[in-house]
């Protein structure tokens, strides 16, 4: 796709702020929450990353695309995320392992993208106002009537039953060590992969598979995934989760984490900007180290209301101290806000996967 130096695209956002710029990937409209990204690398994880689905997503890194799509990167089959702002976007990639370009990949799944408005206004205004609705149209609709749209747009519920997979899918490995179920509410293939690394034979389940169903599949643990959307409407996961409660080891991460969270009892409620990007720094309380993560979320669990739960807090966020993990001893169950299978990193995080193995193995003080 060769790019035009005229301006032709515009991002509006709900309050009347304008990002005028230059289209490439689909050129459709399409009304989505705006957010922004921190990561300098690993865009086309976050392309293929199910938790942005209905988003447009504001990279803070000025050049994108740079380094193409290769085929082994993906965190999903199909793309769902709702649109891409840049400042600039590289339409000659250069790596041996780049098999076609952003555009390409954008065009092909009718996601939108605009390059070369001015990003650190965008990031700075979304800090200050909060993420908002916007819409990437033409540069010649009035922006009146770009409002309009925003405005008749509802956001839509259902953004967990949309991504997570219809049918059970097992990802064997030789002689495995223990048995996962995990519950697919939009998980990233990584997660798999890291598992699979550990020993785990996973056995990946739809969002609303019922508690009898994991039970008779006869895991060693169960995972919960990260995902799009507000927890609260996940009630069939909620669900399952309660009457999971101290029957197996149960493992969440992201989205996981704050469902879990809402199974014991606690509340969850959505954050001003969110968190997204691969260097947020995370107090590990029950060790006072530091660990530099990987997020991805609009949401959080309410601290206050944990107290009325059996679980304790064992991550906080250095930030702005949010919740970034909970954990109930008496269940054997865990949970952190961020991801330990970030890729391509951070990497401080990974030793979670092996807390599990060691509390599914029986291990003490695991």
């Amino acid at each position: 796709m060769e790019l035009t130096e005229k301006k032709n695209r515009k991002l509006v956002l709900e309050d009347g702020e304008v990002y005028e710029g230059r289209g490439f990937g689909d050129m459709g409209e399409r009304v989505t929450e705006v957010v922004f990204n921190t990561s300098p690398v690993g865009y086309q994880e976050i392309v293929s990353d199910p938790s942005y689905t209905y988003q447009t997503v504001v990279f803070a890194y000025p050049l994108i695309g740079n380094y193409g799509i290769a085929d082994d990167d993906f965190e999903t089959e199909t793309p769902t995320i709702g649109g891409l702002a840049v400042r600039e976007y590289c339409d000659s990639p250069s790596n041996f392992r780049s098999r076609r370009t952003l555009g390409e990949l954008l065009c092909e799944y009718k996601i939108p993208g605009i390059e070369g408005i001015d990003t650190r206004r965008l990031v700075r205004s979304i800090r200050s106002r909060g993420s908002r609705l916007g819409i990437i149209t033409d540069i010649d609709t009035p922006t009146e009537a770009a409002i309009a749209k925003i405005a008749a747009y509802t956001p839509p519920r259902d953004a967990v039953a949309t991504v997570s997979r219809k049918k059970i899918v097992t990802y064997d490995v030789d002689e495995p060590r223990f048995h996962v179920v995990a519950v697919d509410c939009g998980m990233k293939q990584n997660i798999v992969r890291c598992l699979n690394k550990k020993g785990c034979r996973v056995t990946v389940v739809p969002y609303d598979t019922d508690a009898d169903t994991i039970t008779s599949l006869r895991p060693d643990g169960v995972f919960v995934s990260n995902g799009p959307g507000d927890p609260a409407d996940v009630k069939p996961v909620i669900e399952t989760l309660r009457r999971l409660h101290g029957e197996f080891p149960i493992f969440g991460i992201c989205l996981g984490h704050q469902l879990l969270a809402l199974s014991y009892g606690a509340e969850t409620y959505k954050l001003k900007f969110g968190h997204r990007g691969g260097n947020h720094p995370v107090r590990n309380v029950l060790t006072d180290k530091i660990e530099i993560t990987s997020q991805n979320h609009s949401y959080a669990v309410d601290m206050a209301s944990l107290e009325k739960t059996p679980c304790t807090v064992t991550h906080v966020n250095i930030l702005d101290g949010t919740v970034e993990g909970i954990e109930c001893v008496r269940d054997r169950a865990f949970s952190v806000q961020y991801h330990p299978e970030s890729a391509p990193g951070p990497e401080d995080s990974g030793y979670l996967f092996d807390r599990f193995i060691d509390i599914m193995g029986g291990a003490e003080n695991a």
